[in-house]
């Protein structure tokens, strides 16, 4: 199918992107475009404008800040996952942004937008919840930081409000702990049918800490905090049961190529998967 019709805006600046955002209420931002033009040609978004901030200087960086790595919204996946700051000192990220599409969406997509995007199925979602990321959305009123876990609200919802635009990631450095993502592809679109994302520290052969976030199986991504609290202060031999408390509470999705049932099953696979990668222990 094709497009509707639309403005098109490529601002130089990013006080000028959010000027346009907030005199249009039918806006929409275009970063890589990966997520947001195949549904406009599906016509299942129809935005009038579209402001590109492909072309600001500034949004595009990975850095250290003090405990913490900042990373620019317009940062393609490729630069993610090639990125020696990551890979030493957070390679969760770095490990999902591997998994995600196929060279032309990695050399072009952002991670800004897709965590903007919030697809259920998406693969960053999981990683910065893992992570307890910090998600930076911009106005003309200023800097608002959204923590991960309240970020993403729903299928393809998020707490962005109208006029602001997501600017920065926050992650800690994670050197000294244990991470890992696991994922079943979608053989057709390369999506998560599930992914798993863990970081966790131990000590005494026993689980001091742990975060998991997991995408693919419900309307949005979410921290399997039945599978945290159970294993916290438990050796790595719990992790078996431990996932197989991978989706309770949640709604599990049911769709032609997974039901809900088999998706259940596979998150509770691969979330162990995760969890034994990431404690380092080897499967037999």
């Amino acid at each position: 199918m094709i497009a509707a019709n639309f403005d098109y805006e490529s601002p130089r600046t990013l006080s000028e992107a959010l000027e346009l955002l907030a005199s249009r209420q039918d806006a929409k931002i275009l970063a890589g475009g990966h997520s947001l033009l195949p549904a406009m040609k599906l016509r299942l978004a129809t935005p009038a404008l579209l402001v590109d901030i492909g072309r600001i200087s500034g949004l595009s960086y990975i850095r250290e800040v003090g405990d913490r790595i900042s990373i620019g919204a317009t940062t393609t996946h490729v630069e993610v996952l090639s990125s020696p700051v990551l890979q030493r000192y957070s390679p969760l990220l770095a490990q999902a942004a591997t998994q995600i599409g196929d060279t032309q969406v990695r050399n072009c997509g952002t991670i800004g937008g897709s965590l903007a995007q919030a697809h259920p199925a998406a693969d960053y979602p999981a990683a910065v919840l893992a992570l307890e990321a910090e998600i930076v959305a911009t106005s003309r009123s200023g800097e608002r930081p959204i923590r991960a876990g309240d970020f993403f609200t729903g299928m393809f919802s998020t707490a962005l409000k109208p006029d602001e635009i997501i600017t920065e990631i926050r992650i800690p450095k994670t050197d000294g702990e244990g991470v890992a993502y696991k994922k079943h592809h979608h053989p057709a679109s390369g999506y998560a049918v599930v992914g798993v994302a863990v970081r966790l520290s131990a000590s005494s052969g026993r689980i001091d800490t742990l975060a998991v976030g997991i995408t693919g199986v419900s309307h949005n991504a979410y921290r399997a905090t039945a599978v945290e609290n159970v294993l916290r202060g438990k050796p790595a031999t719990a992790m078996k049961d431990a996932a197989t408390r991978a989706t309770d509470d949640v709604e599990v999705l049911g769709d032609y190529y997974a039901s809900a049932e088999y998706r259940k099953h596979l998150a509770g696979v691969f979330t162990r998967r995760a969890l034994e990668q990431a404690a380092g222990v080897k499967r037999k």
